[in-house]
Parts: C-alpha cells; structure tokens; sequence
C-alpha cells in the first residue's frame, strides 16, 4: 500500500460536535440517510468538504480527524483516542482493525423530508451557513467535485493535478462506474449501477453467505436482505411475493419491510484498489482485456 501526505493534518476540519435542523437550503441536494429516532440526513455537499462527521447514533468509542494523507489515492482518517490511522473507503485500521458498517440510504433532502416529516438535517458549521460569511451553496461549491466526477482522470492527480497519473486498463466498467460494494463474513462484491441496470435493474445473490437482493431506485443502488423471492422491476415499482415494494426503502404496498444490507457506494477503481478485479458482480468480472 502506497502513503502518500497529500496535506497537513487536520487541514480539512472535520465536524465534530454536529448539530441538526428541521430546515435546509437545497431540496435537490443529495443527503446520506441514516434512519433512527428521528432519521438523520448528511448532506454530501457538507461531507465532501469536511470528509468527516463525528456523530453518535449507536455508541461512539472513537473521534475521527482528517490525517491529510492518502493511501492509494484512498483518504486516510486517524481517531483522537488511539492516534490509529484508518481507510476511508473500506473503514481498514492501518493497523488492522475494521471499523462497523451502518446501513444507509442516498436520496434527495427533499425525498428525505417527505419520507420523514420529523427527521433531521445536518447544518453547516457556523461560518459556512446562511446567516454566516458566506451563503452555504458558495461556502460549500460543489463544482470541483462535478468536474471530477466527469472527467477520465482519477485518484489525486483527477482531482488536483498532484502526484502520478493513474491508469485503468478494464474494459468492462469504467474507473468512476459507481459501485455498491457489500462485505460480508470475508466476502465482498462490489455491483456495478450499468450491470445492474442490463440485468433489469434487480438481481440476486449471495455474499459470504447473506443472501440479498440489489436494486435500483430513481438511479441509485440499494440492497437489502432477500427473504427468497422471485424479483422483477418494472418502470420503478418492484414485485415479489404477490406485493409491490418501494425500491429505495424495502417497503411493501402490504406493510412489511425488508432490512437494508449495510454497503458502501464509491467508484469501481476504489472498490477494485481494496478488494481486487474479481470482485465485481457480472460477466467476465475479472476482465482486463
């Protein structure tokens, strides 16, 4: 694994007393959903630029900071209390530790807000908020980050010009094809959106032996336990079992729900870079040719 320091420790400030409002000043900005008691959403606009949260949903035994290194292009966290440094994409202690993967959703704060009239959103931190120097969408622009996600380049040198140019020889998906990646048990298969998508936008299968089912809703992955059904998608509504399920949430038109599988969503060079080119769901998943 290649470190690299790519800026000085703690140059990007994590927030870490979080504080959460009933009000946003996008609708159409993309949030993180965790749900609870009320859910919480994490708007990706503010976690772009502070790379990371400290908050407490389930217990919290240790406080992240942003280290300003990079292992294999990969942002790299170091906690407060142990000084241990961390791989953002796959949650690997360097030193050999893995942190919990908590199952969460991605949609829009406006969806959020009409799915969970009592939920909460993540505030800028003071400063960088409305009533603050700047207007929350200047202080947190989000053009770099468009800029990058459409262009070839990728890892440091796409984002910033800095260190080697990375090169990406697969045919079979693209070095930004965004990626739900599930581990499980010393399992992990990363499904790529555009496979998905030409298998008819469901499939089934089985990681480290939980068997889920992964779908897709208004253009994002989601997936979730199978309890064995026989799947289909048709113009956004998914069947199975004689009801029709929601495929962002797992909820079915009868009442019951399905339990959301915890995965990540990151680019297929990320996911390959943690796990190798064989773990991809797929033909040919290994292809390199």
């Amino acid at each position: 694994m290649k470190t690299t320091n790519a800026l000085p420790k703690d140059a990007i400030a994590s927030i870490d007393d979080p504080i959460f409002t009933t009000t946003y000043f996008r609708d159409s900005d993309d949030v993180i959903v965790l749900d609870g008691d009320p859910a919480r959403a994490y708007p990706l606009r503010i976690l772009s630029y502070h790379g990371v949260v400290n908050d407490t949903v389930d217990g919290r035994t240790l406080t992240f900071g942003v280290s300003g290194k990079l292992a294999d292009d990969a942002l790299v966290m170091d906690d407060r209390e142990t000084d241990s440094e961390w791989r953002q994409p796959s949650g690997d202690c360097l030193a050999g530790r893995t942190l919990t993967t908590l199952p969460s959703t991605t949609t829009t704060c406006g969806e959020f807000r009409a799915a969970h009239p009592e939920g909460v959103v993540l505030e800028p931190l003071p400063g960088n908020s409305e009533g603050g120097a700047r207007p929350s969408g200047q202080a947190y622009d989000m053009e770099p980050y468009s800029r990058y996600r459409e262009d070839d380049e990728f890892g440091l040198y796409g984002m910033r010009g800095d260190g080697e140019r990375r090169t990406w020889d697969r045919t079979d998906l693209d070095a930004k094809t965004l990626v739900l990646g599930i581990t499980h048990d010393g399992d992990a298969v990363g499904y790529p959106l555009p496979q998905v998508e030409a298998a008819g936008g469901v499939v089934t299968d089985t990681v480290g032996g939980r068997d889920v089912v992964v779908v897709v809703g208004d253009g994002e992955l989601h997936a979730f336990e199978d309890p064995g059904t026989s799947w289909t998608l048709t113009d956004g509504e998914l069947t199975g079992d004689g009801a029709v399920w929601d495929p962002r949430t797992g909820e079915s038109d009868d009442g019951r729900q399905l339990h959301r599988v915890p995965a990540r969503t990151l680019f297929a060079f990320a996911w390959q870079d943690d796990h190798g080119a064989g773990a991809f769901y797929g033909p040919n998943p290994s292809s390199n040719v």
